[in-house]
């Protein structure tokens, strides 16, 4: 009669289930690692038990950051996990480790650091003005990016022809304490292209800068025997004969054409123009076309007719 009941409460009572088998953790290596970001790797087994994981990083031991969690599953063979992690400085050792939680508990990996690289150098550069008119001056200016880009000296090259072959101008310039440069270029004649390059081996290139060079346009305004009318003429340098000249009064913020010539030969270095044209009281402007040359068109200086 013993017996039975035991039996009975066996079946009615079955035996509690076996405690969940702590997740197993190994810390991995970091892959990927940049300048400010890295990806960590271990790995997890779950030994039946649903898993979570999540890794630890920061500059001590204390870590002080954690990547978001990730599922495991509940398998009872080891299982490869990875999470990326952004935000780093460069040129800096981290620690980290894995951290997995099933119902039995967490299990915390071994210690591990990374060394994130040096973000490196690039180059940007703006020239300005642009256009600048026949023999102006510009200035061609920058800044070197990334680490230990200070103190660089960096040297500015120019194709003036547009064979793309550039050829240094000057000499090199270091770069300030947050990476500025800037070069002056004086008496410009015709379109350029620039760039900076880095005196390091392999040199660091910045994208080349097409500067434009407008023909520098003189006009003037003076009185023509016909009533209503005035003779509009100038200089255009450097010479640019058999191009088109377009006289315009400036309405509204437009130009509205109201007479037009070519241009003829002046001088050596420049060409000239003149054209009597209907005029009411308001502000003319002169329109040098140039097509096809190593200048670009441009106005001249506004002209008020009273």
């Amino acid at each position: 009669m013993k017996i039975f009941a035991i039996a009975l409460c066996a079946l009615v009572f079955p035996a509690a289930a076996s405690a969940a088998t702590p997740v197993a953790v190994s810390t991995g290596g970091a892959r990927s690692v940049s300048y400010g970001s890295a990806v960590l790797t271990g790995t997890v087994t779950p030994n039946g038990s649903d898993a979570s994981y999540y890794f630890q990083y920061g500059l001590t031991h204390d870590y002080g950051a954690q990547t978001a969690i990730a599922d495991a599953g509940a398998g009872t063979h080891g299982v490869s996990v990875a999470l990326p992690i952004a935000g780093l400085a460069p040129l800096t050792v981290y620690h980290y480790r894995l951290v997995a939680v099933n119902a039995a508990g967490a299990s915390i990996g071994a210690d591990r650091t990374l060394l994130t690289t040096k973000v490196p150098l690039s180059l940007q550069i703006l020239v300005a003005p642009n256009p600048v008119a026949f023999g102006g001056t510009v200035v061609v200016q920058g800044t070197l990016s990334g680490t230990g880009n200070a103190s660089r000296p960096v040297v500015l090259q120019a194709d003036p022809f547009g064979s793309a072959v550039f050829q240094n101008i000057g000499n090199p310039e270091l770069t300030s304490a947050s990476g500025g440069f800037s070069f002056p270029v004086l008496g410009m004649t015709s379109t350029t292209a620039f760039r900076v390059v880095t005196t390091t081996n392999p040199p660091v290139v910045s994208p080349v800068a097409a500067e434009s060079v407008a023909v520098q346009v003189t006009s003037h305004v003076a009185r023509a025997r016909r009533p209503h009318h005035a003779r509009i003429f100038g200089t255009v340098t450097p010479a640019e004969d058999g191009m088109h000249v377009a006289i315009l009064r400036i309405v509204h913020g437009r130009g509205v054409l109201v007479g037009g010539t070519v241009l003829r030969p002046h001088s050596p270095n420049s060409s000239s123009f003149s054209r009597v044209v209907p005029v009411r009281r308001g502000v003319y402007r002169v329109l040098v076309v140039v097509t096809g040359r190593g200048q670009v068109s441009n106005y001249g200086q506004p002209l008020l007719v009273r």
